[in-house]
């Protein structure tokens, strides 16, 4: 057995627990970082989606260490690739979804590069393939957390730990309290909140795979072994067949199109995140777009992945990643074409992408973790412009960071449709990390003390790095005043946020705001 003993443990490599490492790491502690993939980087590497931002993301509404990544992504292409028009903000991919839409190994390098300094000097060790299977706690503290790995058992001790898993995994390993599913009205006063609670009433979650289409080329893979099953799917709350060019509007839940390619009869999927645009570069002739398949259609939402026993828990992820594979086959060879013919033969799975035997994202994109019984859960009532009297959300005291994004619920697996209401830009407060009855351990990405509702508007990338990064902050600033999270909250939150704004955060959006906690 192994062992370490570190300033911080920050259990999760996606965003957020890089965000927290590299905030951590310039305040001079040490720290560790484990990651249950062969990647960092979470939701915009291991599960292929390129950043989901809000429209002002460019000038405002992140924090300096964010914007830093954005621009070493394209300051990455711009020195690996030659760029046709070096002048203006660079999309790699002109992709619908994102000001930056981009292949996820290039995030893995930014990242790299990023930790690599504190890596060099000693202060960052990182295990990849490393997943927590135990948790001493004492009371209110956590004590050690154990990590397996390559087969090892790996002791950790540090006075302060960051859970930034995808699902909040070491929340029931610490007995630590959460939640998960819809809460009720009751429980919330939300207008959207279920009138009784269902903790299986999750989000649904997608295995994302690369594609390249080569007009003429035939790169149609084997019939996948649930293709019967998943072609004649067609769920209760779905308009046509699950594998098909119709879906329910987010919004308005009417029946919508859709099309592969522009200038078809419907919303082009092939560009909404399509991750390389040739004409953007100077490159060889040949050279087909890159996409990535993360579309109502492969949304997977007949059963969950956590708090359900082994044997279930690979079972869904199988039966995720044959729709995936299905929905690119039933692309290939029997997709309704513009011009009548069937099926789109050109089109190729790019396993390369994500260095995998079957072409699939090395993990899952979960939308919606387990959620501590924080502090200070937000509420619907805090983003919705149904309660707002400004053009933001509530102004929390205890801020330490902005977003904003819709509520945007995915089918759920309860059989509930989409749920899309407009958020006002709203404001993250520290509360939200902070367990009721842990003193130790701050939540570090989408496991806050958000609802099934809110959690709609805070999983996106910026937010959860932001998370992320607060929490690496207020343990710098815990340890050097000997003060734990709930201490600092309530007694010193002025002063640390002080130290947030020096850091880069930004506090406030730039609109005037007249609705505080």
């Amino acid at each position: 057995m192994d062992g370490h003993h570190v300033d911080l443990a920050i259990i999760g490599g996606g965003l957020g627990g890089v965000a927290a490492a590299l905030a951590a790491c310039e305040k001079g502690l040490s720290v560790i970082l484990t990651e249950e993939t062969e990647w960092i980087g979470g939701q915009v590497t291991s599960q292929g989606v390129p950043p989901d931002e809000h429209p002002w993301i460019e000038e405002f509404g992140a924090t300096g260490r964010y914007k830093l990544y954005r621009r070493k992504v394209r300051d990455a292409y711009r020195r690996i690739m030659k760029v046709v028009d070096d002048d203006k903000a660079l999309n790699p991919g002109n992709g619908l979804v994102s000001a930056i839409c981009h292949d996820p190994r290039v995030t893995l390098h930014v990242l790299q590069e990023l930790l690599l300094p504190f890596q060099l000097t000693g202060h960052l060790t990182v295990l990849v393939n490393a997943t927590p299977v135990k948790v001493e706690k004492q009371g209110r503290r956590v004590e050690k957390v154990w990590i397996s790995s390559g087969g090892r058992l790996t002791g950790i001790e540090a006075p302060y730990y960051i859970d930034a898993t995808e699902t909040g995994d070491l929340l029931p390993l610490a007995e630590i309290s959460y939640v998960t599913g819809a809460e009720s009205k009751e429980d919330t006063g939300e207008p959207h909140a279920l009138e009784e609670a269902d903790p299986l009433d999750i989000q649904a979650f997608t295995y994302v795979l690369g594609m390249e289409y080569r007009e003429g080329g035939y790169h149609v893979i084997p019939e996948p072994d649930m293709y019967t099953f998943w072609r004649d799917f067609q769920p209760g709350i779905w308009p046509d067949k699950l594998l098909s060019f119709f879906a329910p509007h987010p919004i308005t839940k009417e029946k919508r199109a859709y099309s592969l390619f522009d200038g078809g009869m419907g919303f082009p999927l092939w560009a909404y995140r399509r991750i390389l645009d040739p004409s953007l570069f100077r490159l060889k002739d040949g050279i087909g777009e890159v996409t990535l398949m993360n579309w109502p259609q492969n949304d997977y939402f007949l059963g969950n992945v956590y708090d359900v026993n082994k044997a279930e828990k690979e079972k869904n992820l199988y039966q995720a990643k044959q729709l995936s594979l299905s929905l690119l086959y039933w692309l290939q060879t029997e997709a309704p074409r513009e011009d009548g013919g069937r099926g789109y033969p050109g089109l190729k799975l790019r396993k390369d992408l994500f260095m995998t035997e079957d072409g699939l994202a090395k993990a899952p994109y979960i939308r919606e973790s387990r959620r501590i019984k924080a502090e200070y859960t937000v509420v619907e009532q805090d983003v919705s412009p149904d309660f707002g009297t400004g053009p933001t959300g509530t102004r929390f005291p205890d801020r330490v960071g902005v977003g904003s994004y819709s509520i945007d619920l995915h089918p759920s697996m309860k059989g509930r449709t989409y749920l899309d209401i407009k958020a006002l830009p709203f404001y993250i407060p520290f509360g939200a990390l902070i367990p009721k009855d842990t003193d130790n351990l701050l939540a570090g990405c989408k496991n806050i003390g958000t609802t099934h509702i809110t959690n709609g508007c805070f999983r996106l990338h910026p937010v959860e790095w932001n998370i992320g990064e607060a929490g690496g902050a207020a343990v710098a600033f815990c340890l050097k005043h000997d003060l734990n999270p709930r201490q600092l909250r309530e007694h010193r939150m002025d002063q640390f946020q002080d130290v947030l704004r020096q850091d880069g955060f930004e506090l406030e959006w730039p609109w005037p705001n007249n609705k505080e906690e």
